[in-house]
């Protein structure tokens, strides 16, 4: 499978905010009116349609969770043990604090900084199982301090209905007990409108399908959202240092996430553009994922032959990519020219999923050239701020004649007044 090499003008980036059908819209829309209207009778029955099961109870319980643990290999739990504290680690720098500031006028300005009561937090359960992203999205909520985490992920067909295995002991692993087996955008809706069962949130994080993206937009407004995430994408800025067989790897794990996924390769060696193409073809043989892997390569893939490296880093900002590998041979002399990125990867060592699973950043991340002015998921995104303002009676007589003077030059005489009736009362 040959995956398309071009020139930088003929890439043609697709807008990823808006993707999804006319139907898959007003399904979408459907669905969550629905859920707003009728609650649990709604989730079941889309439950039911959807993923082929009746559930009548759809938390977790304690018992299911705990014998997860029996599911899960030992080996895998120490290693998602020890990516749980890196991840933890890494967001506890995030921390803020409120603050405020006296001023010799009397006056005192400040920032309360407070999390969110209650949040809902969404993890894929489609074509493979993500614990990873329930550490993702648990951890900075936590660390935010946030007291009531639910989670939502679509049933499982092993056994009993109920969560994958894996999803669940990552969850108990971070004491979360509040999980609910939906899915899709009916579980966007039920944690946005609340149901019989499953309390409303504040905010709704996580990564989907097109139709829990779709939901998110649709919902949001009634709560908030972390983003309406399209597919997945990497870009790889490489040189003619770069071993092509490395190159061929990471395009390949972004890939094999979903049919929609994007896989560039940008770089000014023609031979490496060659090599990479080899790889590819090889290393698809025998991955497991290959049909997914192939249809996206083959649909949304991209090599990029530039005339130079200039002209690289100048695609590659206007890609603005979810996740950047620089396989070039100075990284970090090439780091501060790139703009858009959710994450940059530097070195032939720093693959992306190191990031995705390990490293500490968050691998939740602003898809479809949305780094241009998006953030990856932090522990900013489940806090709050409100402003603080005390003016003494010096203070107000200080700076009323100002105040007095924008409201009117707005037209706005009864913000004027407000101002006016308390120096005239207070002889200032």
């Amino acid at each position: 499978m040959a995956v398309r090499i071009m020139k930088p003008a003929a890439y043609k980036q697709e807008q990823q905010l808006d993707y999804g059908t006319e139907a898959q819209h007003d399904a979408v829309k459907q669905i969550v009116a629905a859920v707003a209207e009728q609650g649990d009778e709604a989730l079941r029955q889309y439950t039911k349609q959807f993923d082929r099961m009746e559930i009548r109870d759809f938390r977790v319980e304690e018992t299911v969770i705990q014998a997860a643990y029996s599911d899960v290999d030992k080996v895998f739990l120490e290693a998602l043990r020890r990516a749980a504290d890196r991840i933890r680690s890494f967001h506890e720098k995030q921390k803020r604090l409120s603050w405020h500031d006296s001023q010799p006028d009397g006056s005192m300005l400040g920032q309360l900084i407070r999390p969110l009561k209650r949040v809902g937090l969404y993890v894929p359960g489609g074509t493979a199982a993500y614990p990873s992203s329930v550490l993702m999205n648990v951890i900075p909520a936590q660390v935010a301090g946030v007291k009531e985490i639910a989670l939502a992920t679509p049933p499982s067909t092993a056994g009993e209905p109920g969560i994958n295995p894996y999803i669940l002991v990552a969850a108990a692993e971070l004491g979360i007990q509040e999980i609910y087996r939906v899915g899709g955008a009916q579980a966007i809706a039920a944690m946005a409108y609340g149901t019989e069962s499953i309390p409303a949130v504040d905010k709704i994080c996580g990564p989907g399908n097109i139709y829990v993206a779709l939901a998110k937009r649709y919902v949001y407004g009634k709560v908030d959202i972390d983003s309406i995430a399209g597919p997945s994408d990497i870009t790889v800025l490489a040189d003619e240092h770069a071993d092509p067989s490395y190159v061929a790897a990471d395009l390949l794990s972004q890939a094999e996430h979903d049919a929609l996924a994007q896989a560039v390769l940008v770089t000014a060696s023609p031979k490496l553009a060659e090599q990479v193409q080899q790889e590819i073809e090889r290393q698809l043989e025998s991955l497991p994922r290959k049909e997914i892997a192939a249809r996206s390569l083959a649909d949304n893939g991209a090599i990029i032959v530039a005339d130079s490296l200039d002209e690289c880093v100048d695609t590659v900002n206007r890609i603005a990519p979810e996740h950047l590998e620089l396989l070039v041979e100075e990284p970090f002399a090439l780091l501060g020219r790139i703009e858009n990125a959710g994450a940059i990867f530097l070195g032939p060592y720093s693959s992306e999923p190191v990031g995705d699973y390990y490293a500490g950043p968050n691998h939740i991340l602003p898809t479809g050239g949305t780094a241009r002015y998006a953030s990856p998921l932090n522990v900013d995104d489940f806090l709050k701020k409100t402003s603080l303002i005390y003016y003494s009676k010096a203070a107000l007589a200080e700076a009323g004649p100002d105040i007095m003077t924008l409201a009117r030059g707005e037209g706005l005489e009864g913000h004027a007044r407000a101002i006016a009736i308390r120096l005239e009362k207070e002889g200032m």
